[in-house]
C-alpha cells in the first residue's frame, strides 16, 4: 500500500510551504441540478462529491453547502443578470476556503482527482455549472471590530443565512477603486447595525487549462469582486430592510455594477430537507 499511495512523500510535503489558516483563497461554485435529478444530484454531492472531491483535497479546510428554496430564488435580482440565466438557475452554492499561498498546490491535487473521479464515474453529470471559480481573497470587513468569528470560523458558524453578491467594474483599475469604497466606507456603514456579521470579498482567478470540460472558464478576470454576506439572521427576515437595493447603492458610486445578489440558507447535511422547495 505505501507504494501505491507514496507515503513518504507526504512527510516532506507537510514540511515546507505555508500552513497558516487564512483564508487566502475560495472555491465557490453555484449549481443548478436539471429537472427531475434533484435529489439524486443532493444524494450525490453530500454523500460523496463535497467530502472526495472538495473536503478530502490538501489545503481545502473548511467548506459549507447553502441552498436556495424557490421563494428565496425570487427575491434575487436583477432579472437580467450576467451571472445567471435566468436570474433563478443556481439553487445549490457550496462554499471552501484555501490555505493561503496554496492555490497552486491545491490546483494541481484538485484537476487530478477530479480526473480521476470523472474517469471512475463518480462525478453527476445531470447539472449545469452557473458560477464556478476560484477566488482570491481581497478583504474581510466586520461588523463588530475585534469581537466575534473570524473569516477562517465563516464556513463552521452556524450562520442563518448567505447572500452572494456579483459586482462587475468596467476595468482592473476601477475595480481596485470599487473595493476600496466598499473595504473602507460603504460596507462598514451597511454592516452597522445590520444582521450581517461579516462580509467577505473575493477575486476571481483563471481555471486551469486541464479543467474539466463542464466548467467553464472564469469570466470577469480582473474586473469582478464576489462578496459573500453571512447573516445571523434568516435572510428572508431581512431582505427587504437590508438587502433589496443593493444594486441602487453600487450604481449610485459609479464605480461598478451589481450583476447578481442572491440570498441562500444552509443545507441540513445527510438530509434532502429543502429539495422539495426547490422548484415552484
Amino acid at each position: 500500500m505505501s507504494e501505491e499511495t507514496r507515503s513518504e512523500t507526504y512527510a516532506e510535503l507537510a514540511a515546507v510551504g505555508p500552513y497558516g489558516v487564512h483564508p487566502g483563497h475560495a472555491l465557490i461554485t453555484m449549481v443548478e441540478p436539471h429537472p427531475g435529478h434533484e435529489y439524486a444530484y443532493n444524494r450525490w454531492y453530500e454523500d460523496d462529491h463535497y467530502y472526495a472531491g472538495a473536503m478530502a483535497m490538501p489545503w481545502m479546510y473548511a467548506g459549507r453547502r447553502w441552498v436556495a428554496t424557490r421563494e428565496l430564488q425570487l427575491l434575487r435580482y436583477p432579472d437580467k443578470s450576467a451571472i445567471a440565466e435566468p436570474v433563478t438557475a443556481g439553487c445549490y452554492l457550496s462554499t471552501y476556503w484555501v490555505t493561503d499561498g496554496r492555490y497552486d498546490d491545491h490546483m494541481k491535487w484538485t484537476v487530478g482527482i477530479n480526473k480521476r473521479l470523472n474517469r471512475d464515474g463518480r462525478v453527476y453529470q445531470d447539472r449545469t455549472h452557473v458560477f464556478t471559480s476560484f477566488q482570491d481573497h481581497a478583504a474581510t470587513v466586520y461588523r463588530d471590530g475585534a469581537a466575534g468569528p473570524r473569516d477562517f470560523h465563516a464556513l463552521d458558524h452556524p450562520y442563518r443565512g448567505l447572500v452572494l453578491e456579483v459586482v462587475d467594474a468596467e476595468g482592473p483599475e476601477e475595480r481596485a477603486e470599487l473595493l476600496e469604497w466598499l473595504r473602507s466606507l460603504h460596507l462598514p456603514r451597511a454592516l452597522a447595525g445590520s444582521p450581517a456579521a461579516m462580509v467577505t470579498l473575493f477575486a476571481p482567478t483563471p481555471l486551469p487549462g486541464d479543467r474539466m470540460t463542464y466548467v467553464k472558464q472564469v469570466e470577469g478576470v480582473g474586473t469582478r469582486l464576489t462578496l459573500l454576506w453571512f447573516l445571523e439572521r434568516d435572510p428572508r427576515e431581512c431582505w427587504q430592510e437590508h438587502f433589496a437595493a443593493r444594486d441602487g447603492a453600487v450604481a449610485e458610486s459609479g464605480l461598478g455594477r451589481v450583476e447578481l445578489v442572491a440570498p441562500f440558507i444552509p443545507t441540513v447535511p445527510g438530509t434532502d430537507t429543502y429539495v422539495g422547495d426547490l422548484r415552484s
